[in-house]
């Protein structure tokens, strides 16, 4: 793999920084893009990267709204693996079309614009989410045998509804779009769910970062509310993206996360039994009925809570062990590392 080059965009974050690690590992001449070069806080775990494997990364400074910012980085590569794209609780969003959509599709845009001119790349890997195959929880009750697959496409989130999900739904489209229009680069997308596991960002904004320290700080102390998520390490997913480049054979869609979802309670009760002082964790559920009252004076609506509390289904995930040869780790592994990897980054902030 040493003469082979490749680019990583947004390589500081949360998922992208295990990918450049990975790729390094492998033997891969590594581009990749930030948007500012002078964040240091940002920057400095692929600096580090950059000691540990000379002359094997090269970083450039890349915006997602500017065409033409990503042809530098681009020169010469042979795979593409966009993963740059804001992903922000519902919560954190002040404006749809400026925090997640136009970062979203028109970055996809740009860099697939980029690609174009680049004759070198023969494969595309985009991150885009599960949230790009359904919009609600209730959605996924309307599919084949209550299984999320790769075969659906969000059709309900709305700019106004879910902008998040909406974002990745139009970005994703928009990248098979462009990929039909031409026959030189191939296409495939990794659509993971809630992605946890060790950090090497402790400065991330990575919504599942944030979600994950509201359960973590105590938010849920009082009790685990009925919600549970699709999970997936972020180390799987990392080498998910590069298996995907690899095989001449990969095509399409690909979820990535475990067949089975896990609870705030099943995660608060992995953490305390490792950690059993950690009085903030949760131990108890939270009845349904008052989740419905109480809800909104937590931010959440009706409908949200109509659409997600007390669902589950299960994830058909067997093209990305069959195809992309994941072997998932098991959830105990992701949490506790995830875990650890928090309880780290807090005691480095306050030294």
């Amino acid at each position: 793999m040493g003469e082979t080059t490749v680019l990583v965009t947004g390589g500081s974050g949360f998922v992208a920084s295990h990918l450049v690690r990975q790729l390094l590992e492998r033997g891969y001449t590594v581009h990749s893009t930030v948007r500012r070069l002078g964040n240091s806080a940002k920057v400095a775990p692929l600096e580090r990267m950059q000691a540990e494997f000379p002359g094997r990364l090269d970083l450039f400074e890349a915006d997602l709204l500017t065409d033409g910012s990503f042809d530098a980085a681009m020169r010469g590569c042979r795979h593409v693996f966009h993963v740059a794209s804001p992903f922000l609780m519902p919560e954190k969003i002040k404006d749809g079309r400026t925090d997640v959509l136009e970062p979203a599709l028109q970055g996809t845009r740009n860099v697939l614009a980029s690609v174009e001119r680049t004759p070198t790349v023969r494969r595309v890997v985009l991150t885009s989410t599960v949230g790009a195959i359904f919009g609600d929880y209730i959605d996924v009750l309307g599919m084949k045998d209550q299984t999320l697959s790769e075969e659906y496409f969000n059709t309900t989130s709305t700019l106004e509804n879910n902008p998040y999900h909406y974002a990745k739904t139009v970005a994703e489209r928009a990248a098979w779009d462009t990929a039909a229009r031409q026959e030189r680069w191939s296409l495939v997308t990794i659509n993971p769910g809630l992605v946890l596991g060790p950090s090497f960002t402790p400065s991330s904004h990575s919504g599942s970062l944030f979600l994950m320290n509201e359960l973590m700080n105590g938010y849920f102390f009082y009790g685990a509310p009925g919600f549970s998520f699709t999970l997936v390490d972020v180390r799987d997913v990392a080498t998910a993206h590069i298996n995907a480049a690899e095989n001449d054979a990969a095509s399409g869609r690909y979820i990535l996360a475990r067949p089975e979802m896990i609870s705030f309670l099943e995660m608060g009760r992995i953490i305390r039994a490792k950690h059993p002082r950690r009085l903030l964790i949760p131990r108890h559920p939270v009845p349904d009925l008052a989740v419905r009252i109480l809800g909104p004076r937590f931010g959440l609506t009706q409908d949200y809570i109509r659409k997600h509390l007390g669902i589950r289904f299960l994830v058909d995930n067997h093209r990305s062990v069959e195809e992309l040869g994941i072997t998932y780790r098991p959830a105990e592994e992701t949490v506790l590392d995830h875990y650890e990897s928090w309880l780290r980054a807090r005691s480095y902030s306050w030294v």
